[in-house]
């Protein structure tokens, strides 16, 4: 909603102001159709010919996250925390018992009380490969924790492949608007022989494609780039608590301070409450 929000008072604000100074939208109206085609088309063009398919469908589902905001939730941050308690526990008390659940995780009693979870691989992969880490007697925390930083850094620099590939056509939107406005000046100077309101109205025409190359990359892609970036910086905390909370366990913390460690690393503003996460620990220790 907030997005839409933006969007909406970027257009009142820009030609709201236009119009409010005198301006017409007849001559951008008329060449707007033509100018879109230039410049969006050659923009669309360069975005397929810099990226591979599969860049491409990654950057189309993400723009969604422009208006949806992070996918994980506060009660997500608290759930993971509940999870991984629960599997800490297990692990000091039964470490036979918790193979059955890192091994199959679609299949495990504690990760199915936490679907989100379950349903996202690289959280669940990244639990199950660093406790199994652990089993194997890999379990020098400082090794454990260079092996983790370095895949999340890969995970987070695919994930920004979107951001970069947006980023990018903004880059280039301005450019595109002086091919277009180029093109225009070449048509006007074929009617150099008309009238001058002739030629004004073919100049304001061929200044539409600047207008709309800078509105488009500084108005509308370089925002979504920068909100994407947000978004995808945000998600990744998900995966750095994942980090501290089996860290802390390799150091042979208690379960509870394992997972105290991991509720302070957690961002303000999804942070659940100390007392709200005891609440929710007794909880998964009943079940």
């Amino acid at each position: 909603m907030i997005g839409l929000i933006g969007i909406a008072v970027i257009f009142v604000m820009v030609f709201g102001g236009y119009l409010a100074a005198g301006g017409k939208m007849g001559i951008i109206l008329k060449s707007l159709p033509f100018e879109m085609m230039m410049i969006g088309g050659a923009a669309a063009g360069a975005f397929v010919l810099s990226n591979d398919a599969a860049s491409m469908k990654q950057t189309l589902r993400d723009v969604g996250k422009v208006f949806k905001g992070p996918k994980w939730k506060p009660q997500d941050y608290r759930d993971l925390l509940c999870l991984l308690f629960e599997l800490i526990r297990l692990s000091n008390a039964a470490p036979l018992e918790l193979e059955e659940h890192i091994e199959a995780p679609d299949t495990s009693t504690i990760f199915a009380r936490y679907p989100r979870i379950q349903a996202d691989h690289e959280s669940v992969d990244l639990i199950c490969d660093t406790l199994r880490s652990a089993s194997m007697n890999y379990d020098d925390p400082h090794q454990v924790e260079e092996v983790l930083d370095k895949r999340m850094d890969a995970a987070l620099h695919h994930a920004m492949h979107s951001s970069h590939a947006l980023q990018t056509m903004a880059d280039g939107l301005p450019a595109l608007g002086i091919v277009a406005a180029v093109l225009g000046v070449i048509k006007t100077m074929a009617s150099i022989d008309q009238p001058p309101e002739v030629l004004g109205k073919l100049i304001g025409g061929a200044l539409v494609g600047t207008f709309l190359g800078v509105f488009l990359a500084y108005g509308l892609v370089g925002p979504f780039a920068a909100r994407l970036k947000t978004v995808i910086e945000e998600e990744a905390h998900f995966y750095g608590l994942i980090r501290e909370v089996l860290v802390a366990n390799l150091h042979k913390h208690a379960a509870n301070i394992c997972i105290e460690v991991g509720r302070q690393n957690t961002p303000h503003h999804v942070r659940p409450g100390f007392s709200e996460l005891e609440e929710a620990l007794r909880e998964a220790k009943a079940a």
